[in-house]
């Protein structure tokens, strides 16, 4: 794994707005970065991160039929009580799910280690499958890339696959998010255009244009029924919305479906722990409370891992909010020092989860976070983030990566 400074393509940004990537630029700093790119082996892409994320993959289902079956892990969780049977219903459905990003900490030598899961409602999509492969694509074309270079990169021909494998011919499937938030509106309809070439039916609506038909069905702005829905707004926030009574009784198909609230929560990685133990490709990882707990000498089935783990994390830990986002409310901790702490502390009153620190490797002043993007039940791709700060955050600059070796 390397940073390779390469030459920007001429006019790359006047290509981006042409083609509606409309944020390249957030904040009076570069989102998308070109100016260098990450390289690695092919045996680092197959052996480090394909594999070890569809595994990382097998054992979060494995957590979500552990959870869906425990109501003290649906506790633990915080999933409202009153949607229990609206989660476990779908699970044991066998609802589909469509796609997620593993987020790891990885150096060039493994192994790689899971940060968190966006397993509900992830965004650079579009970056990570379009326009990281246009550059590729171009960059190969003019000689800045040799010939026999490839990129891990086959996320929109899998989510293609995976719609025509999901739904019936023709059907129609409504995309719900915020019109006004760029980043989202590409999300959408990058998973809309697979839709569309999956031969699908594709309707974007705005999240707030969502009523309520008189028969109890979901219907758009346009009074048209919503069979299907695709929503990018996450279940935790969902299930507490005031209209979280209707959810159910709609009969509506949710994509992704209400058992993704399980793993759309940091406290998955306090259960993948508790499940896998000194799994390779994960971290040490306990709710704060079992920590206090265990401070003052209560009796408790953590304990004993607590225990074990406890030079792991006097060395270094990471506290973070169960739910939250883009790094928000995530505080540094090393040898019980406060070394770095997010400034958005707006999801911080969420009960919190205590994970081992994982140093994220330094390329240039710059610390990257490696994106594994699941379709289905495989890892297909990967999309690269970096940050001048340890925590990443949502202006945190995307770069592409290629593979030669």
């Amino acid at each position: 794994m390397q940073k390779i400074m390469l030459a920007e393509r001429p006019g790359w940004r006047e290509r981006a707005a042409e083609l509606g990537f409309t944020f390249a630029d957030m904040g009076g700093e570069p989102y998308w970065d070109e100016t260098s790119a990450y390289r690695f082996t092919l045996s680092q892409i197959e052996d480090d991160i394909e594999d070890p994320a569809t595994e990382l993959h097998g054992m979060c289902r494995e957590a979500v039929a552990h959870a869906v079956a425990s109501e003290e892990w649906l506790t633990r969780l915080d999933i409202p009580r009153a949607h229990w049977d609206f989660v476990e219903r779908s699970w044991a459905n066998g609802e589909p799910e469509l796609y997620g990003r593993l987020d790891l900490a990885y150096d060039g030598s493994g192994p790689a280690k899971l940060l968190e899961y966006n397993a509900d409602t992830p965004t650079s999509l579009y970056e990570s499958a379009s326009f990281q492969w246009l550059w590729f694509e171009e960059c190969r074309a003019a000689g800045v890339l040799g010939p026999d270079t490839d990129q891990f990169n086959r996320i929109h021909e899998a989510l293609a696959e995976r719609w025509a494998a999901i739904c019936a011919p023709g059907e129609d499937v409504h995309f719900a998010a915020d019109r006004d938030n760029p980043e989202d509106y590409a999300t959408v309809e990058a998973l809309a255009w697979a839709a569309r070439e999956a031969g699908l039916g594709a309707h974007f609506t705005a999240l707030s244009g969502i009523g309520l038909t008189d028969e109890g069905q979901l219907a758009d702005d346009r009074d048209r029924v919503i069979g299907t829905l695709f929503k990018l707004y996450p279940w935790e926030d969902m299930l507490r919305d005031d209209f979280a009574p209707n959810l159910q009784p709609s009969q509506t198909r949710f994509i992704e479906p209400p058992w993704k609230a399980v793993l759309s929560n940091k406290g998955l990685l306090a259960l993948l722990w508790h499940l896998f133990p000194d799994h390779p490709n994960l971290l040490p990882a306990f709710f704060q409370a079992d920590l206090d707990a265990a401070r003052r000498g209560d009796a408790s089935q953590f304990a004993d891992a607590i225990a074990a783990a406890g030079p792991v994390l006097a060395r270094g830990h990471v506290t973070k909010p169960i739910f939250s986002r883009e790094g928000a409310g995530v505080v540094i901790v090393e040898d019980g020092r406060e070394t770095a702490r997010a400034p958005d502390d707006s999801y911080s009153h969420h009960p919190q989860v205590v994970q081992a620190l994982a140093t994220l490797p330094e390329f240039d002043g710059f610390h990257p976070v490696l994106g594994a993007w699941m379709v289905g039940e495989d890892c297909v791709g990967l999309g690269l983030r970096e940050d001048r700060a340890r925590i990443t955050h949502n202006l945190s600059r995307f770069k592409p990566h290629f593979i030669e070796g």
